[in-house]
């Protein structure tokens, strides 16, 4: 075994809306090596820092808009988000739940703030992944995954914290997500002075986002709040140290090592099957939802 080091450390960049509910922070794909290619099977990572929205009676949120080639994976820091989607998942994602929907052959979609949150408001944080589908199952039939907080593998560190298990594996415990190809998402819930050790293999894309507080990896790099850490593909094993009360989210993965052609909201293997998702989304084939 031998250590995976740092290779870049990223600060947030400008925050954007997407569409009038979600103001995030553009990580992946971004000007610092953070392109879909190098993070291959992560094709894009938005992150919904801390926001305090007012309260509204008509929620905020993106309308109804399609995908085809990929899966979304919404994890919910704070606040509440209702989703719908034309092959007939759905539901309300509350604080510490996980959103996980294969769009693959096609869906439309939209996601909202819950409507009884949003009367409220409050502080809204969240992550939003998208994770690449390999050709071969780029047009299977979507699907959606609704994993409570509840649902997820515990994996305790002593007195100072624990990790939360969504996909992959951690000290022998497997998340509830099922996966295409190999993908390990997991949060560190960690009290000052709190370790975790962590162990990817060399080759998979790895990296991690201090959503609290403040982390130091492998005992020299400092990583503070809302930012993002690229590590090496050399080496296989990490170990962050929480310098305050921290949760830190964990993503590692293998490259699918296919070619990568996004337009949109659609991610295919060519020009050829671009054009196809939008003759298809144009004469209705991914079915009708409601706005």
């Amino acid at each position: 075994m031998s250590t995976k080091k740092v290779e870049v450390v990223v600060q947030p960049k400008t925050p954007h809306f997407v569409g009038d509910g979600f103001r995030v922070h553009n990580f992946i794909p971004s000007g610092f090596r953070l392109d879909m290619q190098r993070m291959d099977p992560f094709l894009m990572l938005d992150y919904n820092s801390k926001y305090h929205f007012g309260p509204t009676s008509t929620p905020r949120g993106v309308g109804v808009h399609p995908h085809r080639g990929f899966e979304t994976v919404t994890i919910a820091y704070q606040g509440r988000v209702e989703h719908g989607d034309s092959g007939g998942g759905g539901g309300i994602i509350g604080e510490g739940d996980v959103q996980w929907m294969t769009a693959a052959s096609g869906v439309l979609h939209k996601e909202f703030h819950e409507t009884e949150w949003a009367k409220e408001g409050g502080i809204f944080q969240m992550v939003q992944l998208w994770v690449n589908l390999p050709a071969k199952d780029k047009m299977s039939k979507p699907k959606y995954q609704a994993i409570k907080n509840s649902e997820m593998k515990i994996v305790h560190l002593g007195e100072n914290g624990f990790v939360e298990v969504i996909a992959g594996d951690f000290n022998g415990k497997k998340g509830p997500a099922t996966t295409f190809t190999p993908v390990n998402l997991m949060n560190a819930k960690l009290k000052k002075g709190g370790k975790a050790n962590f162990s990817f293999p060399a080759n998979f894309n790895t990296g991690a986002l201090v959503i609290e507080g403040n982390m130091l990896v492998n005992g020299q790099e400092n990583v503070p709040t809302d930012h993002f850490v690229l590590f090496e593909n050399e080496g296989d094993e990490f170990s962050i140290e929480a310098t305050e009360d921290s949760i830190i989210l964990i993503l590692s993965g293998e490259p699918l090592h296919e070619t990568i052609v996004p337009h949109g909201p659609f991610v295919m293997n060519s020009k050829a099957e671009i054009m196809q998702a939008f003759d298809d989304f144009n004469t209705g084939k991914f079915g009708y939802l409601e706005d």
